[in-house]
């Protein structure tokens, strides 16, 4: 039998693409990482940095700062422990102590509403009803704050003259855990890293006569 003749086919030849065409998708490719770029340095340009404050926070700092200036003159208390206390006590003010009671410090004393609090017992978090002193103002709160660690407490009135004569800030934290100021066994490493993230030590009237000096 005659063989039969294998045709072979040839593949379609792929239409080459216009110059137009090619540039187009070019420029269009260009364009779409270009604005691709600019996103991203946008977003690193508004992006709100690691430690520093929002303009809501530097306001409340402005604010704890002028009267812990003021306070310190009379009381000699740091302004930078003075300040951040402030800051995790009312949650920047913004604790419902703070905002119903002008009670920053959550220094407790007769009143007739009572508060949820936490506190730390036999090793773990327990919450309790207390109650508050009550303020007029953010001012009356820190000085009272002020007095109680210049007079101490009834049972002891050099309760926290180690928060006062404590040479530095860490000093000063630290001796607020041993007087007692707060349960949580955390809280001088809290004060400390709020008074470091946002430099609060600047505040402090030993660190600016230093500074001076150099």
């Amino acid at each position: 039998m005659p063989k039969k003749a294998i045709r072979k086919y040839k593949s379609p030849r792929k239409k080459k693409q216009s110059p137009v065409i090619l540039g187009m998708k070019v420029i269009l490719v260009i364009i779409l990482l270009f604005i691709f770029s600019i996103a991203l340095i946008s977003k690193k340009l508004f992006e709100e940095p690691s430690g520093v404050s929002t303009s809501y926070e530097q306001e409340f700092i402005n604010e704890l700062a002028e009267n812990a200036k003021l306070i310190e003159v009379k009381y000699s208390v740091r302004p930078s422990v003075m300040i951040a206390q402030a800051i995790l006590e009312s949650n920047w003010g913004k604790s419902e102590l703070a905002q119903k009671e002008n009670n920053y410090y959550g220094i407790k004393g007769e009143n007739p509403s009572s508060y949820a609090t936490k506190e730390f017992e036999e090793d773990e978090w327990i919450e309790i009803d207390a109650q508050f002193r009550s303020y007029d103002s953010l001012f009356e709160s820190m000085e009272d704050y002020a007095k109680l660690l210049q007079n101490g407490t009834e049972w002891d009135e050099d309760l926290y003259q180690e928060v006062i004569e404590a040479p530095t800030y860490e000093e000063s934290a630290q001796a607020l855990q041993t007087a007692g100021y707060a349960t949580d066994p955390d809280y001088p490493e809290k004060v400390i890293s709020v008074i470091e993230t946002y430099e609060l030590y600047k505040y402090d009237y030993d660190t600016i006569e230093q500074e001076s000096k150099e």
